[in-house]
């Protein structure tokens, strides 16, 4: 029986949730290159506001977008630490696979040397 989710875990769920649509991921890729309004992030797609609605607030949940408030203008912003913290935990999984990977390149020089024998 696993333990219950911590709520670092159930963050990172959240993140990895929101990244799995390629619309959420179009419109961090957007705001990575600075502040946008809801109808920028919107113009690349053909879906309804409420639809868009949906999907930022999707990203807000997951501690990835924020949306601050200027007059009638309401710019939403990248939150990079989200993202970092995702990156570090794949970055763990990435470093075991290399090392098993270079265990295999061994292993399979040391097999091709000794057939040459």
């Amino acid at each position: 029986m696993r333990p219950p989710p911590t709520a670092e875990a159930d963050a990172l769920s959240a993140v990895f949730a929101a990244l799995a649509d390629p619309t959420r991921r179009a419109m961090l890729a957007t705001l990575a290159h600075g502040e946008a309004s809801v109808g920028e992030l919107a113009a690349p797609f053909e879906l309804s506001p409420p639809a868009i609605t949906k999907h930022l607030k999707v990203l807000q949940r997951a501690g990835l977008v924020v949306q601050g408030r200027a007059a009638q203008w309401r710019p939403c912003r990248l939150q990079p630490q989200p993202l970092a913290e995702a990156s570090a935990f794949v970055e763990q999984f990435r470093a075991l696979w290399e090392q098993r990977l270079d265990r295999l390149e061994d292993y399979l020089q040391r097999l091709q040397t000794s057939t040459k024998e």
